[in-house]
């Protein structure tokens, strides 16, 4: 197998390039299958796992971090052998709790950073969270009170980096600054959406990420599953929801294209799909969010694959993108 080891952009953390996401641990896959998976990530090499204290979801808001927390107290070096992430900023109205403005809402505010934080660590069980990571931004919220709340944790040794998600550019850059002007290491990577489908990113967020020596760690890489195969699996009869159903009818001479182009090369369309993130130098590592053990171990395939400047051109043809600001849409 081929997976190595990438920093978070200039920052000397080394992490998997490919991130382990758990996000349907508890709810769709069961936490006996949950374990095999986490122990299958770190036997070919994964290292990086990626989780949010609201994932659970019907299960409760906490769930999945509970599953993890019940993997690490396993032992076996489990817990020194991963760079564990998890999110804050998400509504956190869990069944056994009374209702608590904080909590029960979508913000940044130091008193919720706070008490998410040592909740994430309880159901973690653990002592330290390595990726801190905002969920989304809050712009009602001021910097100073936010990066107050993250110095104030670090300085406890209860979170060692922090990272953004769903940012826009130039909330990345006020957030670097203002950060720099507290004495601080400030973001160290960015959590978004990016696939070949959706390459939004690349017009002012890759940008920004580069200028300020961030890793990339794109979440979404099979675009739902329209990137996995859906013709393929549509041709052979396997069923969809009726929204992707919709997609694949939108999009089905620009699938046709790509997954023909996949099948000249020789590889799946969700290896090529993955081995194109890989390519950006910006990418740390994507994150997988596999339902199986088979899911992990065909994803790891996408780390052995090369793809050359002829197919990377063919790619941009079958999905354009956006282009870099200014020079997308001025000169």
């Amino acid at each position: 197998m081929a997976i190595e080891y990438r920093r978070a952009g200039r920052h000397g953390v080394l992490v998997s390039n490919l991130c382990l996401g758990t996000m349907n641990f508890g709810w769709q896959t069961s936490e006996k299958d949950s374990f095999a998976i986490m122990d299958r990530a770190l036997e070919l090499g994964i290292n990086f796992f990626d989780t949010a204290d609201v994932y659970g979801w019907t299960i409760d808001h906490g769930a999945t971090e509970q599953i993890i927390g019940r993997w690490l107290a396993q032992g076996g070096g489990r817990r020194d052998s991963i760079v564990l992430a998890t999110k804050v900023y998400n509504m956190m109205d869990r069944k056994d709790r009374r209702p608590e403005p904080n909590r029960d809402r979508r913000n940044l505010s130091a008193m919720k950073i706070k008490r998410h934080c040592e909740d994430s660590l309880r159901r973690l069980q653990t002592d330290t969270i390595d990726l801190y990571q905002m969920h989304h931004v809050d712009r009602e919220c001021p910097w100073q009170e936010t990066w107050q709340a993250f110095d104030s944790l670090i300085s406890q040794g209860k979170v060692v980096y922090v990272g953004s998600s769903n940012f826009a550019g130039w909330d990345i850059a006020t957030a670097c600054q203002e950060a720099s002007r507290r004495g601080m290491t400030g973001l160290v990577s960015e959590q978004s959406i990016y696939n070949l489908k959706n390459r939004m990113v690349e017009l002012e967020v890759i940008p920004a990420c580069r200028s300020y020596g961030m890793g990339l760690i794109p979440w979404s890489p099979l675009g739902g599953g329209i990137l996995g195969g859906a013709l393929e699996k549509q041709a052979a009869g396997r069923r969809s929801s009726e929204d992707q159903q919709k997609e694949i009818a939108q999009n089905r001479e620009t699938l046709e294209a790509y997954e023909n182009l996949c099948r000249e090369i020789g590889e799946t369309p969700a290896t090529i799909a993955l081995a194109w993130l890989l390519h950006n130098p910006v990418v740390t590592a994507p994150i997988i969010g596999p339902r199986t053990i088979e899911q992990l171990e065909s994803a790891v395939r996408a780390t052995e694959v090369t793809l050359d400047a002829g197919t990377l051109s063919r790619l941009d043809e079958i999905f354009p993108g956006p282009g870099e600001a200014p020079k997308a849409y001025a000169w």
